[in-house]
């Protein structure tokens, strides 16, 4: 499994991005505050595993061992769950299964057997010692911001107190607001520093957690087999459904109104002779039905693959969609290049329906679509602010949404409480 780190990331992004990135804020909380936890488990596992090994003679040892594997088994879970809330790290389970029934010997004897268990013994070990490093980066760092930017008020506030500063043999009172401007410029300085460090040592713990606690490149590939074989499924059953749908509307539209246009005009001609007014008539219906077919099988066309998304991209694609909302859509495409078709076609389809939902449904006054790249991936987001409360239910045009995209392997997500707002998010991969 890859744990290396990529730092060039961070150094992409400005000062300001990491500042108001809350992932900023959460990895440094953990750095400060993990330390305890890496001291807890040093200690609870020193202790543990010495009395379980000293008394294996006596077979209360083997006792204690099973629950103390158990137990640092549980504390490993927990860290995967820190893990993905501090760093936005998504550590996957890496647990073989274990055996089925009631036999707490065989499953103990299975937990043992499996490599993850030891893994997660050794992250335990070490978070102790890692602990430590990012607990004295952090204060070092923090200390060093904090005091050099409120040491204009530390001196204002301690009326005759000074601070001496020694450099090249020099020495240089600072005993004034005035004399201790300049250490907040540097106070912000150390501040900047601090943010990049925080994302780097949180990117490379992180990058520890992925290895040792999560599955190996064995487990991964077999998990992305499975996934493959899952969204593969699920495209096959999304286009099947689409075809029961084309099915459908053909027969239940244009094939209806081709018929009533055939016997409209076989009635016609049977009267065109004996009653010319009322074959006049009839033609003029059968006439007004065919512009009605047309006008049917060009708006199904456009469900399958409208061909201004061929012409003209996902932009004008999308305004189109937007234009034709009974609300106001607000649209926003950032999109430097067009992505491959497949790409433009989901998401496309994805604005529609989800703005089709919000018509019918959200009771919405307005809504907006975002569709952005973001590296190897489309972003497309579509929000409103009616009631909330929809569901990504089996069956339903939310889940068809979510098989589209799997078809690609990509992710649709919706956060939608009781309530509102309502946010549809789509990650297409995308190769450019």
């Amino acid at each position: 499994m890859n744990g290396t780190v990529d730092t060039s990331a961070f150094f992409r992004r400005g000062p300001l991005r990491l500042l108001k990135d809350p992932l900023t804020w959460r990895s440094a909380a953990f750095l400060l505050l993990h330390f305890p936890f890496g001291l807890a488990y040093f200690v609870a596992l020193a202790v543990l595993l010495s009395v379980s090994v000293g008394t294996l003679v006596i077979w209360v040892g083997v006792l204690g061992l099973a629950l103390t594997m158990v137990l640092w088994r549980g504390a490993a879970v927990l860290e995967r769950r820190l893990a993905r809330l501090a760093f936005g790290v998504d550590v996957p389970s890496p647990y073989r299964a274990l055996p089925a029934g009631n036999n707490l010997l065989r499953k103990w004897k299975a937990m043992a057997a499996d490599p993850a268990t030891w893994k997660d013994l050794v992250y335990l070990l070490l978070a102790f010692p890692i602990g430590i490093a990012e607990f004295v980066i952090s204060m070092v760092l923090w200390t060093a911001t904090i005091s050099l930017v409120t040491m204009p008020i530390w001196i204002t506030q301690n009326r005759g107190g000074y601070i001496v500063v020694t450099l090249a043999g020099h020495d240089f009172w600072l005993d004034g607001p005035v004399s201790t401007l300049p250490a907040v410029p540097l106070g912000i300085g150390v501040l900047v520093l601090a943010m990049y460090a925080v994302r780097i040592v949180g990117a490379a713990h992180g990058a520890i957690a992925r290895y040792l606690l999560g599955p190996n490149e064995t487990q991964a590939l077999r998990a992305r087999t499975a996934q493959l074989r899952a969204s593969r499924a699920r495209g096959v059953d999304a286009a099947e459904a689409e075809r029961r749908r084309i099915e459908r509307d053909l027969h239940d539209g244009a094939q209806q109104q081709l018929l009533a246009v055939a016997m409209d005009l076989g009635r016609a001609r049977a009267k065109l002779e004996t009653d010319p007014v009322a074959a006049q008539e009839l033609l003029q219906q059968a006439h007004a039905g065919a512009k009605e077919a047309i006008a049917e099988l060009r708006n199904l066309a456009r469900g399958i693959y409208p061909a201004i998304l061929t012409d003209r991209g996902l932009d004008a694609a999308i305004s189109a969609v937007a234009a034709r909302a009974p609300m106001p859509v607000e649209v926003e495409i950032d999109l430097p290049t067009r992505p491959p078709a497949a790409v433009e076609s989901i998401a496309y389809f994805i604005v529609s329906e989800a703005l089709t939902n919000v018509a019918k449904y959200a009771r919405a006054t307005q809504a907006a679509v975002r569709v952005a790249r973001d590296q190897t991936w489309v972003v497309v987001e579509i929000s409103d602010n009616g009631v909330g409360g929809a569901e990504a239910t089996p069956g339903g045009g939310l889940a068809g949404l979510a098989d589209r995209a799997a078809g690609i392997d990509g992710i649709l997500t919706v956060n939608s409480p009781r309530g509102g707002p309502t946010v549809i998010r789509a990650d297409l991969p995308c190769v450019w």
